[in-house]
């Protein structure tokens, strides 16, 4: 029997037991619905039995899940202003730390700081299926945050208690395989953001030979819907395009011969999970994995897409003194602008040197308005002590990469012994370790770091075109 399962149906009738108790059933019928959700939410916040706490869940969420895009965004502001924290409670906290700042009155403060939405959302998640609901409720808040600011409060909230409910020592690490059950295959097709998965067929490419791998983090609650997972190539050495990994015709290796594995795709699947970090447990759980079966492996690398280079080159060829291009730079780089580029060789070696020399200043240089990197990808590897490695000119002739990248993708080395080094110089000196072949394409001499208006500042997750589930890899 699913474990699982047969947790959710206890719930369930737990939370119908005090339904009956309550004698209350959700309705609409026509009164003010979200009137009758906060109605029930100052109840829920109010109660001490724990069967008629999991009915009161129970029946906001089953409203919630009813609401048209204009009373969600409604109750949203419900949330906002009539379950923050208790003013008089709070006011007088404050008042008596400064008269007496003793740890009894700064305990009171904390208590009365506390938005009383917290509580309200832990409630919620008594529901069956409640942490399911609420992933799905926090999606449709980022999307209407867009429009009104005030409601990152609501957000921080969310962010907040998911940040513990998803914490890594909750999380099980599974490898996904050909024999992993359909539904969980198929959500990998679906979840699939940085190498799209056409089918069955190339799900199995990917899966089924012996020289690949793909692993996952689930929640207890969230048994069959993966939070993100990695795919994996195990190879003889670093590879410089996607299409080495992916063709069809390729001649799988074993396993056993393999001494590189290169994380080649990283996909968040769950949007309302956005800045919550699951990648950087990953790729360090999965290397002592593979370590462990794989003792041969000594390298462990990515290939990575670059989705900010295309824009920033865009604007570094507008601007009338480019930090970097020079006019005879920008000259080479027309070539850009001709459809079908990438398949002239000869247009192809006009431009790579130009190209190559730029990708390594925006990645040594560019820095946003914030005084951070400017590309999300690399601002997740570097952050957790990877080392940038190699470029790599028409990496990715996708449509999608020429696009944002121009076909550019690069390697990110994990080096275990230098993660902890590596990791420190960029968090805390904003250095990015580069490799020195890279270094030498950004001459010493040749202006400072430049400043980027481009969105660039929230996490890898939020700065994606639509708000795509598309993490790094």
């Amino acid at each position: 029997m699913n474990t699982t399962s047969f947790f959710g149906d206890m719930l369930q009738t737990i939370a119908d037991r005090g339904r009956k108790l309550l004698s209350a059933n959700p309705r609409d019928d026509g009164a003010d619905t979200v009137a009758a959700m906060e109605a029930l939410c100052e109840t829920l916040i109010s109660s001490r039995g724990e069967a008629s706490g999991m009915a009161l869940a129970n029946d906001v969420l089953s409203y919630w899940n009813r609401l048209d895009a204009d009373r969600q965004r409604a109750f949203m502001q419900v949330l906002l202003d009539h379950f923050g924290p208790k003013s008089e409670r709070l006011e007088k906290a404050i008042d008596a730390y400064r008269k007496e700042p003793t740890p009894a009155a700064l305990l009171e403060l904390h208590v009365a700081a506390e938005p009383r939405r917290q509580e309200l959302i832990r409630r919620f998640n008594l529901a069956p299926n409640g942490i399911a609901t609420l992933v799905r409720m926090r999606e449709t808040l980022l999307k209407l945050k867009a429009d009104n600011p005030d409601l990152e409060a609501v957000d921080a909230d969310f962010a907040h208690l998911f940040s513990s409910w998803f914490n890594r020592g909750f999380l099980m690490l599974k490898p996904i395989s050909w024999s992993t059950p359909a539904d969980i295959l198929e959500k990998i097709i679906r979840y699939e953001a940085v190498h799209h998965i056409g089918g069955w067929d190339e799900l199995r490419l990917r899966l089924a030979p012996e020289d690949r791998r793909c692993f996952a983090f689930f929640h207890p609650q969230l048994a069959d819907d993966p939070l993100i997972f990695v795919e994996v190539a195990l190879t003889r050495d670093i590879p410089g395009t996607i299409a080495d990994l992916l063709r069809e015709d390729r001649v799988p290796i074993k396993a056993a011969d393999a001494t590189t594995a290169v994380f080649y795709s990283i996909s968040n699947c769950q949007d309302g999970l956005r800045g919550i970090s699951f990648g950087n447990f990953l790729i360090k759980q999965v290397v002592e994995d593979l370590k462990r079966d794989l003792p041969k492996l000594d390298t462990f690398v990515t290939l990575s897409p670059v989705p900010g280079f295309a824009d920033w080159l865009a604007h570094e060829r507008r601007a009338e003194a480019s930090d970097f291009l020079s006019a005879a730079d920008k000259a080479k780089l027309q070539v850009l602008d001709q459809e079908g580029w990438a398949d002239d060789e000869e247009l192809a070696a006009k431009v790579q040197p130009v190209m190559t020399a730029a990708a390594a200043w925006y990645f040594l240089k560019a820095r946003n308005s914030r005084g951070r990197v400017v590309d999300p990808v690399a601002r997740f590897h570097l952050g957790n002590g990877a080392r940038l490695e190699r470029i790599n000119f028409l990496g990715d002739r996708s449509p999608r990469a020429m696009r944002q990248s121009h076909g550019l993708m690069v390697n990110y080395l994990y080096k275990l012994d230098d993660i902890e080094k590596n990791h420190e110089a960029f968090a805390g000196r904003s250095e990015v370790v580069a490799s020195q072949p890279i270094r030498k394409l950004v001459p010493a001499d040749r202006g400072t770091k430049s400043i980027i208006p481009l969105a660039g500042g929230a996490s890898p997750q939020g700065e994606k075109e639509k708000g795509s589930k598309e993490f790094s890899a």
